[in-house]
């Protein structure tokens, strides 16, 4: 397998470090990941954390306003649009993993919602599903606050503190990084349709 390209992408990716651009995308891929985007903005963050780690902070904190204000976004989704947002959640999963997820909502929607942004299970499926079935709007935005807020300020602290070592780390085992990515990404794909 040829990782040249993704190696050159990674680079690339880096360059946005020093640039005020850099932040407004990682703003949007957070923002777009949360209602419709596949791809978890935790690479742009991790790319320019490590490209300035002493900004790591600010990119975290732009990461998680980007990703809840995209959360409810895909709950304005859900509820305004609701053949929409069961069209788009039929993309990655189908009915009984959306009943399954009107029962955790049912049983805690705090816990459900936190889950869903902490991990690698596609979070737009919570969002968008929390708008279909109404759940309070109000816990919905604390619990995705918190959630996104940790997972992301996590990857600030570990970037902030061994950014030169994590990035010296990753260039030496990029394409067993990459591999890895590639599989959590799918598995929580795979988590959301048939596991959970």
């Amino acid at each position: 397998m040829n990782f040249g390209p993704l190696r050159r992408l990674y680079h690339w990716t880096l360059g946005w470090a020093s640039r005020p651009a850099g932040t407004w995308a990682l703003f949007v891929l957070a923002f777009a990941e949360s209602s419709f985007f596949p791809i978890p903005p935790d690479v742009l963050l991790i790319a320019l954390a490590l490209g300035l780690p002493r900004k790591a902070w600010w990119f975290a904190g732009v990461c998680t306003v980007g990703s809840v204000l995209g959360g409810m976004a895909g709950y304005g989704i859900g509820m305004l649009l609701e053949d929409f947002g069961r069209w788009l959640l039929g993309v990655v999963s189908n009915e009984e993993t959306f009943a399954r997820v009107k029962q955790k909502f049912d049983e805690n929607t705090f816990v459900a919602v936190a889950l869903a942004g902490f991990t690698p299970i596609p979070y737009k499926v919570f969002t968008i599903a929390a708008g279909i079935f109404r759940v309070d709007f109000a816990t919905f935005v604390v619990a995705s606050l918190v959630s996104r807020g940790v997972r992301f300020y996590l990857e600030a602290v570990l970037l902030h503190f061994w950014g030169a070592q994590a990035r010296e780390f990753l260039e030496k085992r990029f394409e067993w990084i990459t591999i890895i990515g590639a599989i959590v990404l799918v598995g929580g794909f795979l988590a959301i349709k048939y596991l959970f």
